[in-house]
């Protein structure tokens, strides 16, 4: 009988099979850190992707995709991950409190890039805010975690979230303890979070930028004010 464990090697000899160097090396040049492929094209992941899907879904249900997770992710390899994060999306009806704090913790020990950190931020925990499966202060222990990526997805989830609901204030507020953060990373999930929120309510936004250009990082302003005028970004120079 199959078992998670065969479906994970199932996976890792589909991975050597395709490996391709070529598409490896092309690729590394995004990633200046935690990238270890076989160098798969895209295309034949999804492909491979459906297929198990199709083959396992009627026998196994979510938690036990989990738990093939736990084995991709541990790998350290970068399309194993990859895998356990597409499973994790083909269930998003069934996700849960418990869920997210699981899901989570691959943060702390497998997701090693901002492609995986990204995906899980915009494709699967911001699924948890829009449906009001967790509030947003379920964040509030991952803005202080060791983990740089479980820091970083705080600002990106909450981006869809702001999209839709707004309450960018009190967004503010909840990310203003991570402004002073070393991490090039968190500078840009921040940055980014900010340029989105400032096209939708500039106002507070602008304010919040005003109060924080003295002493953080320049970096998230670079990503904040990206899309704002010439005359718009001097507001926001550090003063000499």
């Amino acid at each position: 009988m199959t078992s998670i464990e065969n479906i994970a090697y199932e996976i890792r000899e589909f991975c050597l099979k395709n490996a391709d160097k070529t598409i490896a090396e092309k690729h590394r040049r995004y990633f200046v850190e935690g990238y270890d492929p076989y160098g798969i094209s895209q295309k034949a992941m999804n492909e491979e992707h459906k297929l198990l899907l199709l083959k396992y879904k009627p026998t196994f249900g979510f938690d036990d995709f989990l738990a093939l997770g736990d084995l991709l992710m541990k790998s350290g390899k970068y399309e194993e991950a990859s895998f356990a994060l597409m499973f994790v999306t083909d269930f998003s009806r069934e996700y849960q409190p418990a869920t997210f704090e699981r899901i989570g913790s691959w943060l702390d020990y497998g997701v090693r890039n901002w492609a995986h950190a990204d995906m899980l931020a915009v494709s699967i925990f911001s699924k948890f805010l829009l449906k009001g499966i967790v509030p947003f202060t379920a964040f509030s222990d991952w803005r202080t975690a060791e983990s740089k990526w479980k820091r970083r997805v705080v600002p990106v989830s909450l981006i869809k979230f702001v999209k839709k609901f707004g309450r960018t204030r009190e967004l503010l507020d909840f990310l203003s303890p991570m402004m002073l953060y070393p991490e090039k990373v968190v500078h840009q999930g921040l940055g980014w979070f900010l340029r989105e929120a400032w096209k939708l309510n500039p106002e507070p936004v602008e304010t919040f930028l005003f109060q924080w250009k003295d002493s953080a990082p320049r970096l998230i302003f670079q990503y904040a004010t990206e899309k704002m005028t010439a005359d718009q970004k001097a507001l926001f120079k550090r003063a000499k």
